[in-house]
């Protein structure tokens, strides 16, 4: 963390000093009449310099300090370089090295924007893009192991023997190497090529097999590019939609990831939902095996960003689930962010106008050390509550004796107090005893 701090002391300073200095030239422009063209291409300039001082800073990781060659997302929403990242991660930290949150998961999801933004500004800057497919010895893929990744991939139309030897080399590569996962799209047609065995027949006839190649597959997605390829191929969404409802519980775990990580873009959001994962995933969190809900919750939130899914899960029965599963005391944090995202629904609020549920959230908010917990309760009661006065008495009776809007208001995160006021102050309106 050395690194971060030394890092944006500089970057800070360089801002500072350019902003002084156009806040001179500025005022030689305001004060003067007869300027010149000399200062006001200076002025341009510095701009320019702020500009790009302002821009590099965002491309840099929180952590390191450098430019992100490989900027992913953090289940807190906030974007590191993952060799910096995964180490925190390695270190066994679980949470978020700048908002100090707990992570509700550990998945990294390529933020392709970014990356994007980086490649294109290095560009126009003459500026070397960071290398993001280096293994961790710094070492780039050489055309042997080009020929022998692409040896690989050939024996899956060999025998099963060969076949299952193979996955499990291709699943340890693209493990543990980035650099092979960036090259297998040079291939011709390299994903029929990978599924073909599990299309031949059942997907899960031979479950090892098939645990193999679709861990394979979650391990390519980590590289951007790769998305689109894979999204554009008419069978691999069907598969892995398919492997998320047969296979180990390691196959449909990855498989499940695999998908949230597609759900990246809203356009394979909607094709992933129209292709019928709402059930296969609400039947994995449903089963509550503790290797696989919580990615189950993930896929099914990314998902949720897309309106009609979040619709096609809530008819599914999501939101009874979900109470179900947090009344059990299984993964509260990650559930009830779901339930959050789910409550902005109509028919959501329907299902959750109950007095057990507003107690069970109320409860919640009194025990949890979370404080992303917290607000996503109070968001849930804002959505639910706001408009239905006999809810809104439960809190102003719930809150005479625990007065838990109250201390939210005092001590909750920004958007928390933002909710939780909104709803004292109706209930205030409404009845004598001030929360």
């Amino acid at each position: 963390m050395a690194e971060k701090v030394e890092s944006s002391a500089a970057g800070g300073g360089r801002e500072e000093e350019l902003k002084k200095e156009l806040q001179s030239v500025v005022k030689k422009i305001v004060d003067e009449d007869n300027y010149g063209t000399e200062i006001t291409l200076k002025a341009i300039s510095i701009l320019s310099d702020l500009s790009d001082t302002v821009l590099t800073k965002k491309f840099r990781c929180p952590i390191s300090g450098e430019i992100m060659g490989d900027p992913v997302v953090l289940s807190s929403g906030l974007t590191y370089d993952r060799p910096s990242i995964q180490k925190w991660l390695n270190e066994g930290n679980l949470t978020c090295p700048q908002s100090k949150e707990v992570l509700s998961h550990t998945i990294l999801t390529p933020n392709c924007l970014v990356r994007k933004l980086i490649s294109n500004w290095c560009k126009g800057h003459g500026v070397a893009v960071p290398r993001s497919h280096q293994d961790t010895n710094g070492e780039m893929i050489t055309e042997f192991d080009r020929l022998y990744f692409n040896s690989l991939v050939t024996e899956m139309f060999s025998s099963l023997t060969d076949r299952k030897e193979a996955a499990k080399e291709l699943r340890r590569l693209t493990t543990a190497a980035p650099s092979y996962r960036a090259v297998f799209f040079e291939f011709t047609d390299p994903i029929s090529r990978l599924i073909g065995p599990l299309l031949e027949g059942s997907v899960d006839s031979d479950p090892e097999l098939q645990e193999d190649l679709i861990t394979t597959f979650m391990n390519l997605l980590v590289d951007c590019d790769n998305m689109k390829l894979v999204a554009d191929h008419p069978d691999a969404i069907p598969l892995l939609i398919k492997s998320v409802e047969f296979g180990t519980i390691e196959t449909r775990k990855n498989a499940a990831v695999a998908l949230s990580m597609l759900s990246s873009d809203n356009d394979r959001r909607l094709m992933i939902g129209n292709a019928g994962a709402p059930m296969p995933l609400l039947q994995l969190l449903r089963e509550g095996h503790p290797i696989a809900m919580k990615e189950a919750a993930s896929a099914i939130l990314n998902q949720c960003v897309e309106y009609n899914n979040k619709e096609k899960f809530i008819e599914l029965g999501a939101v009874k689930v979900l109470l179900e599963k947090i009344r059990e005391g299984k993964h509260v944090d990650e559930l009830i962010n779901l339930v959050a995202q789910l409550s902005t629904h109509p028919k959501a609020v329907n299902e959750l106008s109950e007095l057990d549920t507003v107690h069970c959230l109320l409860g919640i908010i009194r025990e949890t050390e979370s404080e992303r917990t917290k607000e996503n309760c109070v968001a849930i009661l804002y959505n639910v509550c706001l408009n239905d006065v006999g809810l809104l008495k439960v809190i102003w009776t719930e809150g005479i004796e625990h007065q838990t809007l109250a201390k939210l208001v005092d001590t909750g995160t920004a958007r928390a107090k933002r909710k939780a006021t909104a709803l004292a102050t109706k209930i205030g309106k409404l009845f004598p005893t001030v929360l």
